[in-house]
């Protein structure tokens, strides 16, 4: 192990050479609140004028938030929602979903955010594993296919939100829709919170207590609930207070969706412990963004970095829109070295790379406010960031034992952040969290500075003729070419090599490319075995809501499609 040291238990990563790359704001011990709750109600005792929740011209300030979310949790709890009991949760980015959180969680109950681009089947999934009592959807949601899904499900009590309420402008662009009467098998969210009720007293949550179950992307396999706590989320969110520079009270704008981990913990949970305004937009669309960022002026974001493409492309974006910010973290979906340097030459900020997971509550390393990440000189990969000082990121061969630095193996993970295993489901605890740490499931490495680079998923890996190939070190160069907006490389069949590697691309507004020019531009950048066979161009890739872009759904195209 050249260049490595031990501790005396024989760790080479126990020694955290990452430490030294945190300044002393960062590097000092935190006390998180013991749940959600208990931050929020910290800023609203110190803060109760201030906006808390900014949706377009609607503004709620701390106090109303306060009685609206306390109004929905007396109201579940005379339904008969117990300690404990699985609220669901199915809305946009909109004040709504932060008044059904908060009204759920002072009912005690545990929180399941669900995708709401899910369809009847995936929702039926969450709504069955999870056990679930409560639902809140919108209300357009539950007259055209959840009405019908929880039928069948163990769901009794019903609140639905129409998502045009807490504001007047109606922006066409994403509030596309028309107000429907509130169904006469559910109640409305905004009546219930408008009531006036007390919330159920004796039912506050400590940090051991499960604050959400929220289920893996479904990137592959029916997805698992990982179980949040809610130690968990107030840990990240307090290391994301005390060692990002955002000030108290700042606005942060919800740029990934809440019921994703990322939005639910570095948006939302940061902003309550910061006493900051949250400004929210329904869904992406880049314009609409745009506009918010000049009208509420926000201090920190975070996305994937597909919305920062989105944002980067579109004609009215300038400078000026993005003058107004401290921090911009991009998380969720591979940040090419390419995009970082052209987004700062346009625009000025410096997109600050993060990793994390569903099971370790979103980050667990990141680029630290003031650095720059590395760009690894052999592979070209950006550096994830470094982890806090409360973490261990190792790096494990396929028995499980420790590479040295520089080298590659599965990443795994041990911290605050990461949870106490999947919701029912003990096999699969066992199998991904050996003695409470966490098996990604990433192939990456660490360099002896401490910096943590993602290689790519372990099962992305492509076998061309005998040689790994890692879609991610084709895709970053791809996003090199001017004229490339979104890329994926995928492995597909060929009778010759075993597989092939092949690249899907969407190409930038105005940009005009060929195929056979994108795979020469790459056969003059990579190793022969790497370099595409095929190129194909699409107008979108496939994504998750959070950004992801789905390489199970173009591995299983038709490869005659061209």
């Amino acid at each position: 192990m050249t260049g490595s040291s031990t501790d005396a238990n024989g760790s080479i990563y126990a020694a955290k050479p990452w430490l030294a790359r945190l300044n002393d704001a960062q590097r000092t011990p935190v006390t998180p609140a013991p749940s959600v709750l208990h931050a929020f109600r910290a800023a609203v005792e110190r803060a109760p004028e201030h906006t808390a929740l900014a949706y377009f011209d609607g503004r709620l300030d701390y106090r109303e938030t306060d009685a609206l979310s306390d109004s929905i949790a007396g109201h579940l709890a005379a339904r008969g929602v117990a300690r404990g009991d699985r609220v669901a949760i199915l809305l946009q980015n909109t004040p709504h979903f932060v008044l059904a959180l908060l009204g759920a969680w002072k009912a005690g109950a545990t929180v399941v955010p669900v995708n709401p681009m899910y369809k009847s089947a995936e929702v039926a999934h969450v709504l069955a594993d999870a056990d679930v009592t409560a639902l809140i959807c919108a209300d357009r949601a539950w007259e055209t296919y959840l009405r019908a899904t929880a039928a069948d499900s163990s769901v009794r009590v019903v609140l639905t939100a129409c998502q045009l309420d807490l504001q007047t402008r109606n922006d066409p662009r994403v509030l596309d829709f028309e107000r429907l009467p509130v169904p006469d098998d559910a109640d409305d969210l905004l009546a219930v919170a408008r009531q006036g009720l007390p919330a159920p007293a004796g039912r506050e949550p400590g940090p051991s207590d499960v604050a959400l179950i929220s289920y893996t992307s479904g990137t592959s396999g029916n997805p698992k609930g990982a179980m949040n706590t809610h130690g968990n989320i107030t840990y990240n969110a307090e290391r994301q207070r005390t060692g990002s520079g955002i000030p108290e009270g700042a606005c942060y704008f919800a740029l990934a969706p809440l019921f994703h981990i990322t939005g639910m913990v570095a948006q939302l949970a940061g902003c309550i412990a910061n006493a900051g305004t949250l400004a929210l937009t329904y869904r992406f669309e880049a314009g609409v963004v745009l506009d918010a960022f000049a009208e509420h002026r926000p201090a920190y974001t975070v996305g994937p970095s597909t919305a920062f493409m989105a944002l980067a492309a579109h004609p009215s974006a300038t400078r000026a829109h993005f003058d107004s910010f401290v921090l911009i973290s991009s998380g969720g979906a591979p940040l090419p070295p390419a995009l970082v340097e052209k987004f700062r030459a346009a625009f000025g900020p410096y997109l600050h790379n993060g990793y994390g997971l569903t099971e370790c509550t979103a980050p667990c390393a990141s680029v630290p406010p003031g650095k720059e990440a590395p760009v690894d000189p052999v592979s070209g990969t950006l550096a994830v960031g470094v982890p806090g000082p409360e973490t261990v990121v190792r790096i494990l061969d396929d028995a499980g034992q420790e590479v040295p630095f520089g080298e590659h193996g599965e990443i795994a993970v041990r911290g605050p952040q990461v949870v106490p295993g999947y919701w029912r489901r003990p096999d699969a605890t066992a199998r991904a969290f050996p003695g409470g740490e966490l098996r990604t499931g990433d192939i990456g490495f660490m360099d002896p500075a401490g910096w943590l680079y993602v290689v790519d998923r372990k099962k992305d890996m492509i076998n061309a003729s005998g040689f790994k190939v890692w879609p991610r070190e084709v895709e970053d160069v791809l996003y090199t070419h001017p004229a490339v907006r979104e890329a994926a490389v995928v492995g597909v069949p060929d009778s010759y090599r075993g597989e092939s590697v092949k690249a899907y691309v969407s190409l930038r507004p105005g940009s005009g490319t060929e195929p056979e020019e994108l795979t020469a531009y790459c056969k003059e950048r990579l190793a022969a075995y790497k370099y595409p066979r095929e190129v194909e161009i699409l107008p979108e890739l496939p994504k998750t809501t959070s950004g992801k872009i789905l390489r199970r759904e173009l591995r299983s195209r038709p490869q005659d499609s061209q």
